[in-house]
Parts: structure tokens; C-alpha cells; sequence
């Protein structure tokens, strides 16, 4: 029998998808701007993914779970059936401290394991916490997940729950890593190593840590694809600009004041939004019938959607189509990442990606690459 301890940050992810690039000291504001929880909704598809496979193949499934009351894991838990034990009450609103607390209580009962839903805070609060004492695992459901203990999706974290039961899988480690989020709104990418985790070693489903890519030619590629992007623009089409350095320089060849680390739309040589949230991009593509959305991957773990970039929420992507989707990067990014990663939030569109198994990646000037599309569905 294994001891798992499973804990949810309710808030986590909120301020995604309302243009906050994340949620610490800013909940009031994501509320108001109408962003709504996510991170039950994430928890539910590991567990119900769980609990399909259990009863499908009347699996033995030896683990108890150990939890938090109510939103901070006890609801999720009881919803699909499983039997719980909670061993710490959090408060109403929570906070980080009902996670420190509720890590405490777990280091007390001995888990095996840790399954968490949230972002890198939540991630770099599990830590501060236990330290290297118990291995973790995260459901992804933050803004930004830069640090190694994340699976690629919350289905992912079910398999790998299972192979660890399993006796399939060893101990490894992994950075945890946690940006700045007050000089990230503001366009400073400030990123800072916290220590080094446990974690479950698997190679398909759990993403590495974000890569920082440079090379001595990095500038003039980034030069080379703004130049072949601003030579194919075509009139009255929507051009959503995603974050990242290389659409950095494509705002610039197309001499807008394209924002580093936030989404923003041109239409016919005019920057006419930006920073732009979810709600404010459904409007626009309600107005456009021509759209392209152009992206870069995350260096090392490929992740294209569903990384720092929740703006871009599936009703986003189903209203302008994977056709019309356009993936940039140089080919020293390229070199560190094996395979383009989604997560959409939803396994049906997932499973569209996959089944293309390739994606053309424009890497310079009239130049492509392909790189597969490793999604687990």
C-alpha cells in the first residue's frame, strides 16, 4: 500500500487567462476581471482518468490519500469515489500557508509521493517545505510551469501515478524554478532557481525545466524568420502575436511595440491590441474572419500551447484552427527540443494535434523544419 499525499491550489492559474501571466498578490484583480478556478477542474481530470482505467480493468489500485479539506483536495477525491483521509483544514480563502501546513502533515504520515495541482509558486512552496524528503509530482494548472516536476498534461499524471505503483519508475530529481511574476508583468523575464526536487523519472510525460537558449547567431535568426513573416503577411487577416523573444523581433521588423511577454494583434500593419486577455481575443476574432496565430515553443519542454500563454484558451484555438496556426524558432531552440508539446485543456482537440504527428516549424528565412508532436492521449 502506498501513502500519497494530494493537495490542490484552487487559485492557481486564475489570472491566465484575464492577462495577469499569473496569480500571486493579484487574485482581487483576476476575480474581477472574470477569471474563474481552474485548478479543481485539472485535479478532476487526473482523478477521473484514475478511476476510469480502475473500473475498466478492475485494476488494484494500493494507494490511500492522505489530503486537504474541502476545494484543497477532500471535494475532487470524494467526487470520483475515492476514500480520503484529510489531515489538514484549510481556511476558506486559501493560501500559500494551507499548502505549507498541509506539506507538514503529509512529512509527519510518511507519504510516498506527493501529487499537487498548481503552478511553479505552488511547486516552490511544496519545496521550501519538504526540501528533497519526498518525491512530488505536479498536475499542471498554473500560469507559467517552468520546473522539472510537472507532467505534460493532468491525464499524463495518472499514468505516471500508476507506474509508480507499479514499481516501474525510480527516484530522479528536478530544478524547481519560479519567475518574478511582478517584473513579468511588467515585461522583465526574471527567473530564479529554487533547489533541486524528487521527482519520478519518465521521460514521455513529465517536462523537463525550461531551457534558456542563446547563440552567437540567435539575433540574426530571429531577423530571418521576422523578415520572412513580415514578407508574407496578407491583407485584412487578424495576426495574434504570442509572447517570446523571436515574436519580439517580429514585432519590431513589422515596426509595431510588440509587448515581450504578453499577446497582441495586428491588422493590416496596425498594432490595434495588446496585452491582450482571453475575453478581449474572442472579441476579435468575432470581428475577423481572417486569422493567423503565430507562436514559439518553450525552450527544451516544446510546449507551443498551455505554458504562459493561457490567453490562448481553447475557445480561443478552436475559433481560429490548427491550420492557422504558425510555429517559430531557431534552430539552436530546436536543438534542445525533441518534440512539440499542447495543452489545451481539453483531450479531444489534444488528440487533433497529435494525429497530425508533425508540425512544420519555421526556423529562417524561407526555411522549415519538422518536429513531432508528443502529446499522450
Amino acid at each position: 500500500m502506498y501513502t500519497l499525499g494530494f493537495l490542490i491550489n484552487p487559485i492557481a492559474g486564475m489570472g491566465g487567462k484575464v492577462g495577469l501571466k499569473g496569480t500571486d498578490n493579484v487574485l482581487d484583480e483576476a476575480v474581477k476581471r472574470g477569471a474563474l478556478p481552474l485548478a479543481n477542474l485539472r485535479a478532476s481530470e487526473t482523478l477521473k482518468r484514475i478511476k476510469t482505467v480502475i473500473d475498466k480493468y478492475h485494476s488494484d489500485f494500493p494507494v490511500k490519500w492522505l489530503t486537504c479539506s474541502d476545494s484543497m483536495g477532500e471535494d475532487c477525491l470524494k467526487k470520483y469515489g475515492f476514500s480520503c483521509e484529510v489531515v489538514h483544514h484549510c481556511k476558506k480563502v486559501t493560501t500559500a500557508d494551507d499548502t505549507k501546513l498541509a506539506c507538514k502533515a503529509f512529512l509527519k504520515r510518511n507519504v510516498d509521493l506527493i501529487v499537487f495541482c498548481g503552478g511553479d509558486g505552488t511547486a516552490r512552496d511544496i519545496y521550501k517545505t519538504i526540501g528533497d524528503k519526498v518525491p512530488i509530482l505536479g498536475v499542471p494548472s498554473g500560469v507559467k510551469m517552468h520546473s522539472g516536476v510537472f507532467c505534460v498534461n493532468p491525464e499524463a499524471v495518472s499514468e505516471v501515478i500508476f507506474a509508480f505503483t507499479e514499481r516501474t519508475l525510480s527516484i530522479g530529481e528536478a530544478e524547481i524554478m519560479d519567475l518574478d511574476e511582478e517584473k513579468y508583468r511588467k515585461g522583465e523575464w526574471s527567473i530564479k532557481l529554487h533547489g533541486i526536487a524528487k521527482t519520478l523519472s519518465e521521460g514521455n510525460y513529465i517536462q523537463s525545466a525550461k531551457a534558456i537558449i542563446r547563440g552567437p547567431s540567435e539575433e540574426e535568426i530571429k531577423e530571418e524568420i521576422a523578415d520572412h513573416i513580415k514578407e508574407g503577411i496578407e491583407k485584412d487577416t487578424l495576426y495574434i502575436l504570442g509572447p517570446g523573444g523571436t515574436l519580439k523581433t517580429i514585432g519590431e521588423k513589422l515596426e509595431i511595440d510588440k509587448t515581450l511577454l504578453g499577446i497582441d494583434a495586428v491588422f493590416n500593419g496596425k498594432l490595434i491590441a495588446k496585452d491582450i486577455n482571453e475575453k478581449e481575443l474572442l472579441y476579435l476574432l468575432s470581428k475577423h474572419r481572417k486569422v493567423k496565430l503565430i507562436v514559439s515553443p518553450i525552450g527544451a519542454q516544446g510546449f507551443i500551447l498551455g505554458r504562459g500563454n493561457l490567453q490562448l484558451s481553447l475557445n480561443v484555438i478552436k475559433k481560429i484552427g490548427i491550420e492557422n496556426i504558425v510555429i517559430a524558432a531557431t534552430p539552436s531552440k530546436l536543438r534542445k527540443t525533441p518534440f512539440l508539446r499542447v495543452d489545451t485543456g481539453d483531450p479531444s482537440l489534444d488528440k487533433e494535434f497529435a494525429e497530425k504527428k508533425y508540425l512544420s516549424i519555421l526556423i529562417g528565412y524561407h526555411t522549415t523544419a519538422l518536429r513531432k508532436i508528443a502529446v499522450p492521449v
